[in-house]
C-alpha cells in the first residue's frame, strides 16, 4: 500500500484517485474548485480543498510523507511548475506531473519532476495504431523502438505449431503470450498449437509488426 497525493481533479485526477484507491491505496485529493472537492467527499475521505500554488498550501500538506505526488492539473501549466517546483521544494519523495507537450515535459524536468506523462498523446498514439491497421487490437510502448502487440494470427497458422512455424527467426518477433477470447496463456510452449481464433502477444520492433499484419 502507498500513500498517494494527486493535484488537481480533471478527469484525470479524478481517474487516477478511483483507480489507486480500488488497488488499497491511500489517497488524498486536493483542488482549489470547492464544487468539485465537495462531489467527491463521499468517495474520497480525504478530499480537500486548496490552491497548492500557494506555499502554505504545500507546506500544510507535509508532502514528504506522501510516496507519489501527482500533478493533474489540466489547462493551467504555468500552475503545474509551480506546484511541481514547491513539491520539490518541501521534499516531496516523487512527483509525477501531466504534460501535453515536449517542451511542457522539458521544463517540468528541469524544475524537478521525475516523471512525466502524456495522457492525450498516450491516447492518441493508440488510437491512430489501432484504426489504421485492422490488425492491431492493442499495444503498450517499452522503448522508441520495441512495443507489445496484440495481433490475431493469420489463418494460415491454424493447427501449426511454434516450433513449426520458426516465428522468431522468421518474422523478428518473440510470443510473449497466447490470448484465445478471455484467457490468456503466458509463456507458451514451442509446441504450441495454434487456434483459429487465438491472438498472440509479441514484442518487436513496429516494422516487423506491421508487416506480419500486413500479409495476407
Amino acid at each position: 500500500m502507498k500513500s498517494i497525493l494527486i493535484i488537481g481533479l480533471g478527469r484525470l485526477g479524478r481517474h487516477l484517485a478511483t483507480k489507486m484507491q480500488q488497488l488499497g491505496n491511500e489517497v488524498m485529493v486536493i483542488d482549489q474548485e470547492a464544487s468539485i472537492v465537495e462531489g467527491l467527499s463521499v468517495t474520497f475521505t480525504d478530499a480537500n480543498i486548496g490552491d497548492c500554488t500557494n506555499e502554505n498550501v504545500i507546506r500544510a500538506l507535509g508532502v514528504n510523507n506522501f510516496d507519489i505526488c501527482f500533478v493533474t492539473i489540466g489547462d493551467d501549466f504555468q500552475s503545474s511548475l509551480v506546484i511541481t517546483s514547491l513539491l520539490k521544494k518541501y521534499n516531496a519523495k516523487m512527483v509525477v506531473a501531466k504534460a501535453k507537450q515536449d517542451i511542457q515535459a522539458d521544463l517540468l524536468r528541469k524544475i524537478g519532476a521525475d516523471e512525466v506523462v502524456y495522457p492525450e498523446l498516450e491516447v492518441a498514439e493508440k488510437l491512430a495504431v489501432r484504426y489504421n491497421a485492422d490488425n492491431i487490437f492493442d499495444f503498450i510502448r517499452l522503448t522508441d523502438e520495441y512495443f507489445i502487440y496484440e495481433i490475431p494470427i493469420h489463418a494460415s497458422w491454424k493447427g501449426r505449431t511454434i516450433m513449426d512455424l520458426n516465428v522468431r527467426k522468421k518474422y523478428n518477433i518473440n510470443i510473449i503470450a497466447i490470448k484465445e477470447q478471455d484467457n490468456l496463456q503466458p509463456s507458451p510452449a514451442a509446441d504450441y498449437r495454434f487456434k483459429a481464433d487465438d491472438h498472440i502477444i509479441v514484442i518487436g520492433k513496429s516494422e516487423d509488426v506491421f508487416k506480419l499484419t500486413a500479409q495476407k
